[in-house]
């Protein structure tokens, strides 16, 4: 019996084929049976925050730079959780920008159940975006104080169903959102999204010591648009550079989570509703954003638990 701490459902038979057999190569042991299973605990966060009701842990996804492939990457990183087996939600958090509801297929108001509102829910994956509540072509004219309290009406009015990673798209920068983010929602773990690029890259490395200033552990990096793929020859030409991702990781100490070529797949699933991971499961593609998530997910089991939940306050009162 096996019990990891982060979901592996897509690699769960191929481990437990693998190690049966070679248990079974030792003649002491004439049968064996191998049971693979995962427990998602809570990680520890930033300051003396706790962990957001329903919510186990918080992972936030940034760039630093608008254009990136962030909210694509959060949203098939998001998928690919839930098909390796965890609950996972989606908040979009870029207010003036929000690209989520057109990415998982969704659209109209929530619902509202008291004085919380039920997130949307698609392809098994709950997701909340201001995208919901105006029109699409309707701008966000509104000033930092007004934007951060919409998140915070957003991520902690939302009725998150137990979930075991919300992973927020953050917009690009390092300005009112990701400040709101970092001293009031508890974060368990971040990832930084880039592409190849020298100007690209430069933004990136402002959002990670953004992240190591305020106590949240980057979980690695992610280079997207890594290369080209031509849609007619399968040709791979690296228009953006080569070894960006893969400097930056080495400069600051984390890992390079995986490298996303540049696709028109990718694009028109997104832009249809149904982003790779769930349009195309069996696809290379889809296998790379699948490996980004069971990195990502285990180097956060490797973290430190929260110890919020696990122990009441207890109050002692002179009556």
């Amino acid at each position: 019996d096996l019990r990891f701490g982060y979901p592996a459902g897509g690699l769960r038979d191929a481990w437990a084929t693998e190690l049966k057999a070679l248990l079974e190569a030792d003649a002491a042991i004439a049968q064996a049976v191998v049971d693979i299973s995962w427990r998602i605990h809570s990680h520890k966060v930033q300051g003396e925050l706790t962990p957001i009701p329903g919510v186990k842990n918080v992972l936030a996804v940034a760039s630093g730079k608008g254009g990136v492939g962030k909210s694509t990457t959060t949203a098939n990183v998001a998928l690919a959780l839930a098909a390796e087996g965890a609950k996972v939600g989606i908040l979009d958090a870029d207010i003036y920008g929000p690209s989520i509801p057109r990415m998982m297929g969704l659209s109209g108001r929530p619902d509202i159940e008291g004085e919380a509102i039920l997130p949307k829910v698609s392809h098994g994956v709950q997701t909340m975006s201001i995208g919901y509540l105006i029109e699409e072509d309707t701008p966000m004219v509104w000033r930092g104080p007004m934007v951060t309290q919409a998140l915070q009406q957003l991520l902690n009015e939302t009725r998150w169903d137990d979930l075991d990673y919300l992973v927020i798209d953050l917009p690009p920068g390092t300005g009112d959102i990701q400040l709101t983010l970092s001293q009031r929602v508890p974060v368990s773990g971040a990832l930084i999204v880039t592409t190849p690029q020298d100007i690209a890259l430069l933004d990136a490395r402002k959002g990670l010591k953004m992240f190591e200033k305020v106590g949240v552990p980057v979980l690695g990096i992610v280079e997207n648009m890594s290369t080209h793929v031509c849609s007619n020859c399968g040709h791979e030409e690296p228009i953006f550079g080569t070894g960006g991702g893969e400097q930056m990781a080495a400069d600051y100490g984390v890992d390079l989570l995986g490298q996303i070529p540049l696709d028109i797949q990718i694009r028109m699933q997104a832009d249809g509703g149904i982003p790779t991971v769930a349009a195309a499961p069996e696809s290379n593609l889809a296998e790379a954003y699948l490996s980004v998530a069971r990195q990502a997910a285990a180097r956060l089991s490797r973290q430190a638990r929260s110890k919020k939940l696990q122990f009441p306050n207890i109050k002692i009162l002179d009556t």
